[in-house]
């Protein structure tokens, strides 16, 4: 088969996986070497679901020896098939490096004859990039579930970064869907890599060659199965709490097989997936807990609210905060207020005393944090009624009208709002056709970039 043709079918396998960012490693090139790996991450163009595109993103084969329901390359597909050999992959690689196609590889894998002769194959390709090629650009491998702690040595000191794919968030829907693949083979390498990491920092002084340094991550597929978010949240931070991952990534679940164990679904759920993205955001840098965001009597998010605003209206007997005494992580839970915004309150304060005309300057979202906050033992204009059912009805209104194009909505003035402020107050049918539109936002992409929430 012509190496374009295989390029064809073997980049479009590719595009299900989305663990495939690239921050965190930094390489300076060497003498008759090609590339480098910078800490700022070297991909500059990102997709509208903030997926990289700067990446050489390609499956070696899409020859599976698995029957996983829900993969389009499962064995029982009748589908195109094509794989590359190791010198293909590399002389891919440099030849889109050189022509300014890409600044660096993803490569993944189905499982051809078996996991260790796949991680072989991989292990071989990246090989030939790093010591005949010299390529010193970023490079992030697929750890193939059941393979050799010996061949995961071997990468991993030659790779930027690794993962290995959950998938399905519990043992019995991986047996469900899934049930030649075993869940101690998933969990024990990625336990593997991260304790490799940890030793390869402490001992980073003797070594030239840190073991992935970018970290590792790892993908759960939404919708596939009947998990709650409650569940697939928890099982985030266990993993970022036991084996340090730097990043799990929610992909919802697109329907490419008819099985009678898989859900019908009209489109992906991608909404679900953003409030996954945004709670995954509060767990990483906001000193949020799982059960602090869901809990039984409430095991999925709000389609209508992103995560924090609906935990703030959950609990707002811990409301208004004064934003004057405040301290960093109690800022930190203020819909509105980010980590950026948050420190520059902290420093702001240190030389006056602040005032609502301020926040705005320090990149506060007071549309949102108006209704949580005081500001030397005042309200916002117009904000006296402060309950929980008037705060969520019209968070849910700003929410959805200020993202509308189509929109005559105005956002609010911040000094003379009596009576634009008097519009927000939505009646019930209003509310029933937002509740009908249950696509994320733009300001939901937003926030699942940026992680200001």
């Amino acid at each position: 088969m012509d190496i374009l043709d295989k390029l064809t079918i073997l980049a479009d396998s590719a595009k299900y996986d989305a663990s495939c960012s690239s921050s965190g490693s930094k390489r300076g090139n060497t003498k008759n070497g090609i590339g480098n790996g910078d800490v700022s991450g070297i991909c500059h163009s990102w997709g509208a679901d903030g997926r990289c595109i700067s990446l050489l993103k390609i499956l070696m084969t899409n020859c599976c020896i698995y029957d996983c329901k829900y993969c389009i390359n499962r064995c029982t597909n009748q589908i195109k098939r094509a794989t590359f050999t190791p010198r293909e992959i590399a002389d891919l690689t440099i030849q889109f490096y050189k022509r300014n196609y890409i600044e660096g590889l993803f490569l993944s894998s189905a499982v051809i004859k078996s996991p260790g002769y796949t991680m072989e194959q991989l292990y071989q390709a990246i090989f030939i990039l790093r010591n005949e090629y010299h390529f010193n650009g970023y490079i992030h491998c697929k750890t193939i579930p059941g393979s050799s702690k010996e061949l995961i040595d071997k990468l991993g000191k030659l790779v930027d970064r690794m993962s290995i794919n959950i998938e399905l968030p519990s043992s019995s829907s991986l047996k469900l869907l899934a049930p030649e693949k075993e869940k101690i083979d998933i969990l024990d390498p990625m336990q593997y890599i991260s304790s490799s990491i940890l030793a390869s920092k402490q001992e980073e002084s003797k070594f030239k060659k840190r073991f992935v340094p970018a970290g590792q991550t790892t993908q759960l597929i939404v919708g596939a199965t009947p998990e709650s978010d409650r569940k697939i949240i928890k099982l985030s931070e266990g993993l970022y709490q036991k084996v340090k991952l730097k990043r799990v990534y929610y992909s919802a679940y697109v329907s490419v097989n008819q099985d009678s164990n898989l859900p019908t679904l009209s489109s992906p759920p991608l909404l679900r997936e953003n409030r996954l993205y945004q709670a995954d955001w509060l767990l990483r840098f906001y000193g949020f807990k799982a059960d602090e965001l869901l809990d039984e009597q409430n095991p999925n998010f709000n389609q209508l609210l992103d995560p924090k605003c609906d935990w703030a209206i959950r609990h707002i007997d811990q409301f208004p905060i004064e934003i004057n005494q405040a301290d960093y992580y109690t800022l930190l839970r203020i819909p509105g207020i980010g980590v950026i915004s948050a420190k520059r309150i902290i420093l702001a304060r240190r030389s006056a005393t602040l005032k609502f005309e301020h926040l705005k300057k320090l990149g506060v979202v007071l549309k949102r944090a108006r209704f949580f906050i005081t500001c030397n033992g005042k309200y916002f204009d117009h904000v006296n009624k402060f309950n929980q059912g008037f705060i969520q009805e019209n968070l849910i209104l700003l929410e959805q009208f200020s993202n509308s194009s189509s929109s005559s909505f105005e956002q609010l003035s911040l000094f003379d709002c009596k009576e634009e402020y008097k519009k927000l107050e939505i009646d019930s049918t209003s509310f029933g056709k937002i509740k009908n539109n249950l696509l994320p936002t733009k300001e939901d992409k937003i926030k699942c970039l940026t992680g200001s929430l």
